[in-house]
């Protein structure tokens, strides 16, 4: 559907700034999409973006009936599997898993297939079924030495799978295999490594340790060496009291003194 050339960049420029935002603020981004919504709800794309809004902010229900609408309209089946984690979301597992077994799946292409497999582990999950989580995960793609964009994320899951079933040394292995494939910094398998490894990280630069410090050391200062140091600045100006009264300081000193100031 076409929209008039003013419509047009009003939508657009409100489409920019959801994708802008949708990482680091997803509140903000959810409200720019409601603004799109407002101007151009027959628009497959608008709605798609006031989705993925709408999930960002874990507003599934919404979510859902966007991503519905969205894919009426562009009659595509990539939305697919974020409707299935939608599901997941509202707490209906067992309806992702049914998504996971209709026909559209055979439709996506390999990024969404890894996609919706992880949605389907992640549903075995919420119903307790450990075990089967894992097989689920077990796929050429998780045995591939090839890295891909989902690559990172689908070896991650595979490793926290395996923790949450108490396989330790399996886990940490793809743990580390899922750090070496993540160069964007997607997961935190840096994180999960070194906790399961009991290295604690310590903020060098904490500004409360810093003050709680300085308060330490005045208290382990030792009264006596305070006054000796009190003492030897006394004894110091003794001895320029003492050169006043020899007259060092003649009365042309003292005009220099003072035309230096000057």
């Amino acid at each position: 559907m076409s929209l008039p050339k003013g419509l047009a960049e009003d939508v657009s420029r409100n489409l920019v700034m959801v994708a802008q935002l949708i990482d680091e603020d997803p509140e903000a981004a959810y409200g720019y999409s409601r603004v799109a919504l407002r101007l151009a709800s027959r628009v497959a794309a608008v709605r798609e973006a006031a989705g993925f809004a709408a999930y960002a902010t874990q507003k599934y229900s919404e979510a859902l009936a966007e991503f519905r609408a969205a894919r009426r309209m562009s009659g595509g089946v990539e939305l697919w599997p974020v409707m299935a984690d939608c599901e997941r979301g509202l707490g209906r597992p067992e309806r992702a898993l049914a998504m996971a077994g209709e026909p559209e799946v055979q439709k996506l292409d390999k990024a969404g297939q890894v996609e919706m497999r992880l949605v389907a582990a992640g549903a075995r999950r919420d119903l307790g079924q450990l075990d089967a989580a894992i097989v689920t995960l077990q796929s050429p793609e998780l045995a591939s030495s090839a890295v891909h964009p989902w690559t990172a994320r689908l070896r991650y899951a595979y490793a926290d799978a395996l923790l949450a079933a108490s396989r330790e040394r399996e886990a940490r292995e793809w743990f580390a295999k899922a750090l070496e494939a993540d160069k964007d910094g997607a997961t935190d398998a840096s994180d999960r490594l070194a906790e399961m490894d009991g290295i604690e990280f310590v903020d060098a630069f904490d500004e409360s340790e810093d003050e709680s410090d300085d308060v330490v050391a005045l208290d382990d200062v030792d009264v006596e060496d305070v006054e000796g140091e009190v003492l030897d600045i006394d004894d110091e100006g003794d001895e320029l009291d003492e050169d006043d009264e020899d007259g060092d300081l003649d009365e042309d000193d003292s005009d220099d003194s003072v035309g230096d100031k000057s």
